[in-house]
């Protein structure tokens, strides 16, 4: 092996530090809301700046708090169906697509993959997209936050992208023998594809776990809200009251801070959770999809 050069260190030295600071900066504010959510409400109502440990003696009252109340679990629930319902349908629509703009020799395919392009750029904006929901029927269901976001042309290039990094002989031989392209795309293509298909997975599940915009234009009812959307109106004091009603006459706002950080605790874990085992799919998957547009 070369020896590095003295440039080689530095340059190795800074680097090191440089991502333990950035570790830090990611890492110190969950740390920081973990901390408040099992500490003391009467001291994190009086504390101000970083809690590093637990305030006095720890608690899970607010967790306790937050899943005795019925609006936070069927938010839950409502999040998963959103999540798995969108990831769902969108992973069959983005294949589905990507398998038709990556077929070599397919008529028109470059103005094709131009049009899905032009889609990243420009869009129809909020009010048309509110009027043509409401027209088809979708306002105030379910489908009105599944369907809109379902498919994302940013994932279809990525993804037809590592389509056609899969040699060609592999699927002449296939349609030689005979295949059809359901045989092709489900016993060829995407044996080889499950790098791109983890990381896939991964973008619309994060997107769709964090998705409360649209939900707070689609949804007027309060029994189809997704949890970050009770988490904003928990996070803007809006609905604190409601949730600590059956806290034995304690005070509400004492409660506020930790109810807050344990909420956020509630919503952020299930991802924490995930994302370990779909890491190492991660860069794998994304270098594929990006060697070539």
């Amino acid at each position: 092996m070369n020896k590095r050069t003295t440039g080689e260190k530095v340059f190795a030295v800074f680097n090191t530090l440089f991502l333990i600071l950035l570790c830090i900066i990611f890492i110190l504010p969950v740390w920081h809301v973990a901390m408040g959510s099992i500490s003391d409400p009467l001291k994190v109502s009086s504390s101000s700046g970083l809690i590093l440990a637990p305030l006095g003696k720890a608690t899970m009252g607010g967790y306790k708090l937050i899943f005795q109340n019925s609006a936070i679990i069927r938010a839950y629930g409502n999040t998963l169906i959103y999540v798995v319902s969108s990831t769902l349908i969108g992973l069959i629509l983005n294949i589905l697509a990507a398998y038709i703009m990556a077929s070599r020799g397919l008529l028109f395919n470059k103005q094709f993959s131009m049009f899905v392009l032009f889609t990243m750029i420009f869009n129809g904006g909020l009010i048309p997209t509110l009027v043509t929901i409401n027209k088809l029927g979708l306002y105030n269901t379910r489908w009105a936050v599944i369907i809109p976001g379902a498919l994302s042309a940013f994932n279809i290039i990525i993804m037809r992208t590592s389509f056609m990094e899969i040699p060609s002989e592999m699927i002449e031989a296939a349609r030689i023998d005979g295949a059809s392209d359901f045989t092709i795309l489900t016993r060829v293509i995407l044996p080889v594809s499950k790098a791109i298909i983890a990381v896939i997975v991964l973008f619309y599940g994060v997107q769709h776990w964090n998705e409360w915009f649209n939900a707070s234009i689609y949804l007027k009812k309060n029994e189809l809200y997704p949890l970050q959307l009770v988490l904003r109106s928990i996070v803007l004091q809006s609905t604190e009251n409601a949730i600590v009603a059956d806290a034995d006459g304690a005070d509400v706002m004492i409660f506020r801070p930790l109810i807050k950080y344990a909420t956020i605790m509630v919503s952020i874990i299930p991802m924490m959770i995930i994302y370990p085992f779909v890491q190492k799919y991660f860069v794998s998957g994304v270098m594929i999809g990006a060697v070539k547009g």
